[in-house]
């Protein structure tokens, strides 16, 4: 009986306020479509924008999609007979109640804007933070992604990145080459150096100013240690150690400068028996 009542009072209310009830539909599903096409357009703007940082785009885009959808809540709420007032003080109570509940993901939303105002790193930047060691792809409203040399991906929250020191490989436009190669003691230290400051001035990587440099940087057990020192664009970092190392090795066979090397010498003792 209760049933049959609710029924017919629900058919007659939704009869009453038919045309409430289909322009709230409407307005859930335009806003939502519309805060989906209004988020990407934003970090589109943002991407092809000259004046303004690209690391904005994901937290403007995601501020606009959720700022969309909350005032479509109110809008289709309002539609369906409740009161804007009430929709507000709701609003206002749920919002307390999710900030308390909340607190390491505000904290997150904090961070991420701290680290898109003061910038320590920007999109396609390789970073080392603590266990945390990747290239930055996204900088988020609520986390950062990176992706590691090895192919792994990271999702990180911002406030583990906030609280603790980075160091970033990429800010800074030059790196410095330091190239360690040990000779013998028979050898000579200025034709070593004149081989290897030849390389250095040979290879359009290795910036004139600084200018490259080598130098005996230890005398070890068994070696004479040089350091052969150079800077390059920090985009030819990497290629430019890796190659420098293996043609060092080459200029300096080429020349006839030894590159010692550790051994050992065993000597075995036979132990005869003796006689009885």
């Amino acid at each position: 009986m209760d049933a049959t009542i609710f029924w017919e009072s629900f058919s007659q209310w939704a009869a009453n306020n038919a045309y409430s009830m289909a322009t709230g539909l409407i307005a859930l599903v335009v806003g939502w479509y519309f805060a989906r096409i209004a988020s990407k357009q934003v970090r589109h703007l943002v991407e092809r924008s000259k004046t303004i940082d690209n690391n904005i785009g994901p937290v403007l885009s995601q501020l606009v999609r959720y700022s969309i959808l909350i005032v479509t809540a109110v809008i289709v709420l309002s539609q369906f007979g409740v009161a804007t007032t009430s929709i507000l003080a709701v609003l206002g109570a749920a919002g307390l109640a999710i900030a308390l509940a909340l607190q390491g993901t505000l904290s997150n939303i904090a961070a991420g804007v701290m680290l898109i105002w003061l910038r320590p790193f920007s999109n396609g930047e390789y970073i080392e933070s603590n266990s945390i060691a990747g290239t930055i792809d996204e900088i988020g409203l609520f986390a950062t992604k990176l992706h590691t040399a090895d192919g792994v991906y990271l999702f990180v929250p911002n406030s583990e990145l906030w609280n603790t020191s980075i160091t970033n490989f990429d800010r800074l436009k030059t790196r410095r080459v330091d190239i360690n190669v040990g000779i013998a003691y028979g050898a000579s230290i200025a034709e070593a150096r004149k081989v290897l400051l030849r390389l250095l001035s040979r290879d359009g990587r290795v910036l004139a100013d600084p200018a490259p440099a080598v130098f005996v940087d230890a005398l070890g057990d068994s070696a004479v240690n040089l350091v052969a020192r150079c800077w390059v664009p920090t985009d030819d970092y990497w290629d430019a150690i890796r190659e420098l190392r293996e043609a060092a090795k080459l200029a300096l066979d080429k020349a006839g400068i030894e590159i010692p090397y550790n051994t050992l010498d065993v000597n075995l003792v036979s132990s005869v028996p003796a006689q009885k």
